[in-house]
């Protein structure tokens, strides 16, 4: 798949909407300098809130050390919630 900037518009709209139904708000969004991000992808999260933190240029490790902390955070906080039956049982 080779997303558009168009497509990943629409995925910063969708990630927007998801927040306000789920009641949250993000305060930072961390991603590369990839060209596949439009301007119109930082506009809609900035009117939303969100401050967009690019990452380092030409720092090839950051990505796993994102990636490991991403997992950090998974298994510390989310292997250990217990997640109820909101619909019965």
């Amino acid at each position: 798949m080779h997303p558009t900037g168009r497509w990943m518009a629409q995925v910063a709209r969708n990630l927007v909407m998801d927040l306000e139904d789920a009641g949250c708000q993000a305060r930072f969004m961390i991603r590369d300098r990839d060209g596949k991000f439009p301007e119109l992808f930082d506009a809609i999260l900035k009117d939303a809130g969100i401050e967009v933190v690019l990452s380092g240029i030409r720092i090839p490790r950051m990505d796993s050390i994102m990636e490991r902390w991403v997992q950090t955070c998974r298994r510390e906080l989310l292997d250990r919630t217990i997640i109820w039956n909101l619909w019965g049982s």
